[in-house]
């Protein structure tokens, strides 16, 4: 143990030289590398978490460095792709970690792969479905996980215990319509939220991995900086009998009915994702030459990008596709059809 580097931590005694070591023996899965996912990424790799596992599908614009605090200048002009970026940033901060990135989409393809060998995740996502599908790994799988949420100047967290808290479902039996809950995107954001719902997080998750289980908060918190509100709410009885998942395990996430070509509109980004039915690479240099004859290209590493008519796509290697400049999602249809052929 690095008794200099983690020396102020060790001094704190819930934590202590004992569960300094099982810190640095647990394994932990950040589910999305936006605001709060780099909170909290930062926060367990500065406390010596063994293995964290960075999951995110985009890539770093400039919009996002006011509030994602791993991020700079450059990564955005490079369009990096965050679940990278971060793992450089964070290699820098901590080497001893074990980071492991993924440039990818979670979905019910391939969310038990990514989330079932881990001892907690946490939520950095930016979706109900996203959280949805969390919440069926972690029920399945005995997983604990933190839900966390921002947008404008409000906040809100609450730690899942599989057979012990309700869940996610319980609390939330259906995702908010399309384009009835603000986002980021539309409502906008202030920085401090993020920083105080990621603490709430990372506390929790400090307590649930050195096993310090009594001092969990059992409540709902809300926080509402601007109007300096701040609300918790009891629901440890709100475990619903007839839960479709922590009760009758049904798993309507991780096996959805419709396991069709996923396209979802981003809301209030005038972006389009379209994921394939199933996973399969690009040839992006094959791509590349195509593309070239009809708009202009640039290429990195990780995504080939293309500007044709008033459109961008964005293609990664694993076969999914960002139509930026339409929300409309048979227009992006129709121009993936014309252009890339899928």
């Amino acid at each position: 143990m690095d008794l200099t580097r983690y020396s102020r931590q060790v001094l704190f005694s819930p934590i202590g030289p004992t569960g300094q070591a099982k810190l640095q023996k647990s394994r932990v899965a950040i589910v999305g590398l936006g605001a709060l996912g780099t909170a909290l990424a930062n926060h367990m790799v500065r406390a010596g978490i063994g293995y964290v596992r960075l999951i995110d599908r985009d890539f770093v614009e400039a919009s996002n460095l006011q509030r994602q605090m791993l991020y700079d200048e450059a990564d955005a002009e490079d369009h990096l792709p965050k679940a990278t970026a971060a793992a450089q940033k964070l290699k820098a901060i901590n080497s001893s970690v074990d980071l492991d990135p993924h440039i990818t989409d979670l979905t019910w393809r391939n969310a038990e792969e990514l989330l079932s060998d881990v001892d907690l995740i946490l939520d950095g996502s930016d979706n109900f479905d996203v959280r949805y599908l969390v919440n069926d790994v972690s029920i399945k799988y005995s997983i604990p996980w933190i839900y966390g949420g921002a947008v404008s100047a409000r906040g809100i967290t609450f730690t899942i215990r599989p057979g012990i808290t309700p869940c996610l479902r319980c609390l939330f039996p259906q995702a908010p319509a399309p384009g009835t809950a603000q986002t980021c995107d539309t409502a906008g954001v202030i920085g401090p939220i993020i920083q105080v719902v990621a603490a709430y997080q990372a506390t929790e998750a400090f307590k649930l991995l050195v096993g310090d289980t009594n001092a969990l908060e059992t409540r709902l918190r809300h926080f509402e900086l601007w109007a300096n509100h701040d609300t918790a709410l009891q629901v440890s009885g709100q475990r619903q009998a007839d839960c479709p998942a922590c009760q009758q395990h049904n798993y309507d996430y991780l096996d959805p009915v419709d396991k069709q070509a996923r396209e979802v509109s981003l809301c209030g980004r005038e972006t389009v994702q379209i994921t394939p039915p199933e996973q399969h690479s690009i040839d992006l240099d094959q791509l590349e030459d195509r593309l070239k004859m009809v708009g202009k290209v640039a290429r990195n590493p990780f995504m080939l990008r293309a500007e044709v008519e008033s459109f961008r796509f964005v293609i990664f290697p694993d076969g999914r596709i960002l139509v930026q400049g339409t929300g409309e999602i048979p227009v992006a249809r129709t121009l993936v059809a014309k252009y890339i052929g899928l």
